[in-house]
Formats: structure tokens, C-alpha cells, sequence
């Protein structure tokens, strides 16, 4: 049965080398990086990250607006597929009137599922091109605690790899150590007798 002594880098005794301190403050410190810093890293990347998602939401909304349209059957009678934009994953001609200035026809982003006759709301910006819909908050939300998560996530990495890193050292340093001191000792055990 192997008994396991708690705190014995700290405490003075012949056995403990100057890398078992060195080895008891560095768990010390890594345990600090990895419960304080690395969440409070993550927390400040993500208020960073929600302020500017906010503020370019805030912008969208102001520069693109939404219009009530139908969709019109196409040429061919299908939609093409525009990357980026799950919720408006499609491209279909659709008609709307505009008061003032009558009835206008354009390609729009159209939800998925879109067919002939169905009224949708499609989003355009000041020059008339058909953008996406601006986020919502939950769109902002889920940015902020994304980007707060790797953040703390990337933290705790470098400081797992900066420990790892230090280990090794710190192993290669106490072999050192232990090969001086049996240098010194070794003599007088393995030495002849009479």
C-alpha cells in the first residue's frame, strides 16, 4: 500500500530538491492561470465581442430594411442555393409594391423552403441589393458566448502547454540534480572494503 504525503515540496526535508519547489510553485501558479485568468480571459473577450456584435447589428438594422414580398416562379422553376445566410439559404425573384413608386421585381434572398405565391419578407440595403436579415440578439448572444468560450478555451491551452513545457524541463533539471548528488555519493557505497 503506497501512503501519499501531502505538501512535501514544501516542507524541508534531505529528499526535496530545489526543482521540487520550483515544481510545487509552478502547479500553484498554473492552478491560479486556469481558474482565474483563462475565465476571466473569456469573459473579456466576450463583453469585446458582444459590444462590436451589437454595434454592427445596430448598424445593419439601420442601413437594410425588410419589404413584404411574393415570390414569382422562375425561369427554370427553381431557386439557386447563396452561401452564407441559413435562415435566407435561397436566391428567387420576388415582387413587392412600394408606395410611391409602384410595383418593383428583384432577386432577393428568400427563406428556405420558399415556393410560387408565398409572401415573404426579404431584406434589401440603401442601394437596393438584397442582403441577408441583420442579426438578432440571440444572433449577437450566441457570438459573444462562442468567442468568450474559445477564448478561455485558447488560455487554458497555452497554460496546459507552458505546464507541459515546464515539466519537461523541470524533469530533465531534478535527473541533473539526482546524477550530481549519486556523483557525490556513489563513491563512498560502491567503494572496496578492507
Amino acid at each position: 500500500m503506497r501512503t501519499q504525503v501531502r505538501g512535501w515540496r514544501w516542507r524541508r526535508n534531505p529528499l526535496r530538491r530545489r526543482s521540487d519547489v520550483v515544481e510545487a510553485w509552478t502547479v500553484l501558479i498554473v492552478a491560479v492561470l486556469l481558474f482565474v485568468v483563462a475565465p476571466l480571459t473569456g469573459v473579456a473577450a466576450g463583453l469585446h465581442a458582444h459590444d462590436r456584435a451589437r454595434t454592427l447589428a445596430t448598424a445593419q438594422r439601420a442601413e437594410r430594411h425588410p419589404v413584404r414580398a411574393v415570390v414569382l416562379a422562375g425561369t427554370s422553376g427553381h431557386t439557386r442555393t447563396v452561401q452564407g445566410d441559413r435562415g435566407h439559404a435561397y436566391r428567387a425573384t420576388v415582387r413587392w409594391t412600394e408606395p410611391g413608386k409602384g410595383t418593383r421585381t428583384a432577386q432577393a434572398r428568400v427563406p428556405a423552403g420558399s415556393r410560387a405565391g408565398d409572401v415573404v419578407t426579404v431584406w434589401f440595403d440603401t442601394r437596393g441589393r438584397s442582403v441577408a436579415p441583420p442579426p438578432d440578439d440571440v444572433a449577437v448572444w450566441q457570438h459573444t458566448v462562442t468567442i468568450g468560450v474559445c477564448a478561455a478555451g485558447g488560455a487554458a491551452a497555452v497554460v496546459l502547454l507552458g505546464h507541459a513545457l515546464e515539466r519537461r524541463i523541470a524533469l530533465r533539471h531534478r535527473l541533473a540534480e539526482w546524477e550530481r548528488a549519486w556523483a557525490r555519493t556513489g563513491p563512498k557505497w560502491t567503494r572496496p572494503r578492507t
